[in-house]
């Protein structure tokens, strides 16, 4: 994955005895790019490209998946499928997202599989999207110990706490949802709740997000605030009109992205540090900007300093490593935390990380303005794995009958039968 050197270099800087990192892909070419970048950012560590999967993991303590099956084409490919029948084109929600769960399950499955043969010990730390699918099945098909991980919780937290006043690492933050679809119901801080001072606030509840995406009276009735990915079920017309208009998806736009970053390290005429820093810069200013309909790119978040993807991954192995106790949101089995879910769902809540890994903590009753939408993209989720697992067709009609952004059986047998694998 392309922010593999960031997760490098984090780990490399952190207070983590580091001995070596090990990168391994089935794409050569790729790998052949990647890591160099990553051991010239990787300072003090030693970085190397293994030749196979058991070579890469045995003897590791930690475990990271990242990757994309069929590359950024597949998601692009995926995207305006959708798209071209009218429904919301974003790789990890509704057709895209099934179809990438399909594709990556198996594989994910036959590399944990390998992690518990040769590193029975290790913690699988996932981010191969979509996360709360692919990490249920792992759960569900192997011993592995694996935890899924996203950072778009707690970027929402520390805008929160931001806009509030707040020091974030004081606050406790009521959170509960699933992957790419959580809401924050409150922040607490000195034993009060402090979201009452925003819901009768429109510019202030808008300043939350780095782009338009929910109206501050929207928000104020639901005494909600939904993560970003919320959008697409709220939003979820004008999403799509956006993307039609813009004539591409996100997936279109990081495919050229990534073909200059690779073009520009392959010519080797400028610092590769510079290049990739510039490639980050430009990807995250892209973000959300077609499917919101931002005519302009989008500055950096104001707390992009204590958030990210290598900094919430490097947080879950600080606390395991040095059982800090430190409350993360992650992705983890429900075990009889969220009512009406079942105990092997994989939910997103915060957890208590410590030597012995994640456990989630306690939430109150799901609200009714959540609760629906929450059960039914649940329910989709659950048969999304049975189908990957069992290669079945038919359950992934199923499956996308279920999915509130597909939701017809015509519309999803035509895409199961013209897109995806048989």
């Amino acid at each position: 994955g392309v922010r593999t050197p960031l997760l490098a270099s984090g780990l490399a800087a952190s207070d983590l005895p580091l001995e070596e990192v090990t990168l391994f892909d089935t794409y050569r070419e790729r790998l052949g790019s990647i890591a160099p970048l990553a051991d010239s950012l990787a300072e003090g560590v030693r970085d190397r490209a293994s030749e196979s999967v058991e070579e890469c993991v045995e003897g590791a303590d930690f475990v990271f998946t990242s990757f994309r099956v069929g590359g950024i084409e597949a998601r692009a490919r995926n995207e305006a499928a959708a798209l071209k029948l009218g429904l919301v084109g974003q790789e990890t929600t509704g057709f895209a997202g099934c179809a990438m769960a399909l594709a990556t399950i198996p594989e994910m499955v036959r590399y944990a599989r390998v992690v518990e043969r040769v590193a029975p010990e290790a913690w699988i730390v996932n981010f191969a999207n979509p996360v709360g699918i692919v990490t249920q099945a792992v759960q569900a098909a192997t011993g592995a110990k694996i935890v899924g991980i996203c950072d778009t919780p707690t970027e929402l937290f520390e805008e929160v706490a931001r806009e509030l006043g707040l020091p974030s690492a004081e606050c406790h933050f009521d959170y509960f949802g699933l992957n790419h679809l959580g809401w924050l119901r409150e922040v607490y801080h000195g034993g009060r709740p402090r979201l009452g001072a925003l819901w009768d606030e429109p510019e202030r509840l808008a300043g939350l997000y780095r782009t338009d995406l929910f109206e501050p009276a929207f928000l104020g009735e639901l005494r909600l605030l939904p993560t970003e990915y919320g959008y697409f079920y709220y939003q979820t017309r004008r999403a799509v009109e956006n993307l039609l208009r813009a004539g591409e998806s996100r997936g279109t736009t990081l495919a050229r992205l990534n073909a200059g970053l690779f073009e520009a390290l392959a010519a080797g005429e400028d610092d590769p540090a510079q290049v990739y820093r510039d490639y980050l810069a430009a990807r995250d200013a892209s973000y959300m900007q077609l499917e919101s309909g931002s005519k302009k790119a989008l500055p950096p978040p104001a707390t992009a300093a204590v958030t990210g993807y290598d900094r919430i991954a490097l947080a879950v192995l600080r606390a395991i490593h040095f059982n800090t106790s430190a409350v993360i949101p992650l992705d983890v089995p429900n075990q009889g935390n969220l009512a009406d879910l079942l105990d092997e769902d994989v939910v997103e809540v915060p957890c208590v990380v410590n030597a012995d890994g994640p456990h989630a903590v306690n939430v109150p009753p799901v609200p009714e303005a959540a609760r629906d939408l929450l059960l039914r993209v649940k329910a989709y989720e659950r048969l999304t794995v049975r189908a990957a697992l069992e290669g079945s067709a038919d359950l992934t009609v199923e499956a996308l009958i279920l999915n509130p952004l597909v939701g017809r059986r015509d519309v999803a047998q035509r895409l199961v039968a013209e897109v995806m694998p048989s």
